[in-house]
């Protein structure tokens, strides 16, 4: 026979302020966590919403980042000419040299700046990305232009439409926003013609990457074989999928460091459940006693301070799901440790991240309630008696 759960209801009720400030304690450990898995789960839906599943990225071999890759003129000419790359209507191949830089911008977090993606294509790079303008026009070949995402244009003040920026050896006029998804890294970067960024830089001929359209999904393993078999010696190749769900290693600190904040913190709830069971059952002595006489045994009694404990989690974490919640949806961004450029993305609250939280809640009360509810359990019913 179990103890009926309106007791465990009644008894947290009875101890109003011991229970708040137990479960404020594990709310602010459930809030950690969520936040956490809020910030990670955004940045990886960011990347993932970034590429084609058609492209490739070709980069130098041995590279991680276009950013610190070379590729050469010989390789580009090469994929040109595969027999697996796509086609525009007028005969073009589907094949961007692109040129990748990184320019300090004051944003609306720091006066002192962040680092930003600049990446300079040619017009078949634009017609190859699902990216539309949502302001402006696209840059002119030749000109000092620029076309910035949709993030950049929120979080940097000089980077809205008709603004001007001032990197390599020039000013640059904002022509147009674009918006590449509901988010997508793309956001994150501000495009302009590669043969202007190479003249201004003093990098003639030089690309950090190239990025090819196949013609279809069976054409993708044997191209990248093809160029892991060494034929091109000095390029690797990978899909852009691929690519940009490996940037989510920009979030891996943070990822880190709040998980820890949150096992600290969970530690201390854990202690601070414990501490508030003992006091429950130090308490409840002659309650216990008289559930022992009415036949309730030691087992059943065990399950009721454990239930009561973890009750007293769950509402804890509830809370701290709820202070969490706010940041839902809410757009930052975070220094990519790959291209020591900024991301931005927006923080997602999702049902598995709050399931995860509230898990969370009840293995602390668990955890902090089990030794209590044992020694509730192993009270004697003569001595628990007398002693009241």
């Amino acid at each position: 026979m179990g103890v009926p759960l309106r007791y465990n209801f009644r008894s947290l009720m009875d101890r109003k302020a011991t229970t708040a400030m137990t479960a404020a304690g594990i709310a602010l450990a459930v809030a950690v966590l969520v936040i956490s898995l809020a910030l990670i789960g955004g940045l990886r839906a960011t990347f993932a919403a970034t590429g084609n599943p058609l492209q490739l990225i070709i980069l130098r071999k041995g590279v991680t980042s276009e950013l610190n890759s070379t590729v050469s003129q010989a390789a580009l000419q090469e994929f040109r000419t595969k027999p697996q790359v796509a086609m525009l209507p007028d005969g073009q191949p589907m094949v961007s040299p692109e040129l990748v830089t990184a320019i300090n911008l004051a944003n609306v977090d720091s006066a002192a700046g962040m680092n930003v993606t600049v990446r300079g294509m040619l017009p078949i790079g634009l017609a190859m990305r699902e990216v539309r303008m949502i302001q402006g026009v696209a840059f002119t070949p030749g000109r000092r232009e620029v076309i910035v995402g949709k993030s950049i244009a929120q979080r940097y003040p000089d980077a809205h439409l008709g603004g001007t920026l001032r990197f390599a050896r020039g000013t640059w006029n904002v022509v147009g926003v674009f918006e590449g998804g509901e988010m997508s890294a793309f956001g994150s970067e501000i495009w302009c013609d590669i043969n202007q960024l190479r003249s201004d830089q003093g990098r003639l001929g030089d690309m950090s990457s190239v990025l090819v359209r196949v013609k279809d999904r069976a054409a993708i393993a044997p191209l990248i074989q093809e160029v892991k078999n060494k034929r091109l010696a000095d390029a690797e190749a990978m899909t852009e999928q691929a690519y940009y769900a490996g940037m989510t290693v920009s979030g891996a600190p943070l990822e880190t460091l709040g998980l820890m904040v949150a096992g600290i913190m969970a530690i201390g709830s854990a202690f601070g459940t414990m501490n508030t069971m003992y006091a429950a059952v130090a308490r409840r002595g002659r309650e216990i006693g008289t559930l022992r006489a009415l036949g309730f045994s030691r087992w059943s009694i065990l399950q009721s301070f454990m239930f009561e404990s973890m009750l007293l989690s769950l509402v804890g974490g509830i809370f701290g799901c709820l202070l969490a919640l706010p940041l839902n949806n809410v757009t930052t961004g975070v220094g990519n440790f790959a291209t020591f450029s900024e991301v931005a993305f927006a923080f997602r609250v999702s049902w598995g991240v709050m399931l995860g939280g509230l898990t969370f809640a009840v293995v602390i009360g668990g955890l902090g309630g089990f030794l209590p509810a044992r020694a509730a359990s192993r009270r004697d019913l003569i001595t628990t008696l007398r002693e009241y």
